[in-house]
């Protein structure tokens, strides 16, 4: 059992969070992440069974993936995030923090970056949770390096992904905010690069487990973002999420 503090105490907390995931507390308490984190989820494809596993969730935010690694049977999970909880953007630690509390949860956290990832500082896991993350990277191969490093099994890696009707592979690079108006946006790597880049870091077997969107698919929701108000810009056309799990 989590934390316990009285409804209305944790709906007050809850309110004054700006959260990224949408994590059931209980007790009819969900918090309004701007992320569909649940039906993100299902996207994934994470493995069902994590039991006696070891897990890093890196970018891990208000830390659903984390949770949710602990519910499937993990023994050990290490959440891992410096950007969304350093406060100097509009998310924060406390997410995480209060979430973790009231869940009960025995998660890890520590404060690093990317690019600190070494089996000398955290040690090595079986699964590595990457998502929503690498195209924020300015060195997007070096992320991968360093994440391959503390990864024993499996990396679920998920991101935008560009430049799809390229067989070769390639990366489109988002400068001041070209991609949603969003500094913070850096690149969008395709398919074969993708591929390409897990291969050169030491993943013998990659498996696209959600493909990015047909061109109708994009087509409409580029209509969608021009035709809806003060949405973002950008070249939704050209872009679509893929999930990838690409085992060592």
């Amino acid at each position: 059992m989590g934390e316990q503090i009285s409804r209305e105490e944790l709906r007050a907390e809850v309110e004054s969070i700006p959260w990224w995931h949408t994590i059931d507390l209980g007790d009819g308490i969900v918090t309004p992440g701007k992320d569909d984190s649940p039906r993100k989820l299902e996207r994934l494809c994470l493995p069902a069974d994590l039991k006696g596993k070891t897990v890093l969730d890196i970018g891990a935010w208000d830390g659903f993936f984390s949770f949710e690694a602990e519910k499937r049977g993990a023994a050990r999970v290490l959440a891992v995030d410096s950007y969304a909880w350093d406060g100097s953007t509009w998310g924060t630690k406390r997410g995480f923090e209060l979430a973790r509390r009231v869940l009960g949860s025995k998660v890890e956290d520590r404060e690093m970056d990317v690019l600190d990832l070494s089996p000398e500082v955290v040690g090595t896991f079986d699964v590595v949770f990457f998502l929503g993350v690498l195209y924020h990277m300015r060195h997007p191969l070096l992320a991968l390096e360093r994440i391959s490093s503390v990864t024993e099994e499996l990396l679920v890696l998920e991101t935008v992904a560009d430049l799809l009707s390229l067989r070769r592979p390639a990366m489109a690079i988002y400068p001041d905010g070209a991609l949603y108006g969003d500094p913070s946006n850096w690149n969008g790597i395709n398919p074969a690069a993708l591929e390409a880049m897990l291969r050169e870091v030491g993943f013998q077997r990659i498996e696209t487990v959600q493909k990015p969107d047909n061109i109708v698919k994009r087509v409409m929701r580029a209509l969608y973002y021009r035709l809806r108000p003060g949405s973002p810009r950008g070249p939704i056309t050209h872009i679509s999420r893929i999930t990838i799990h690409a085992y060592k």
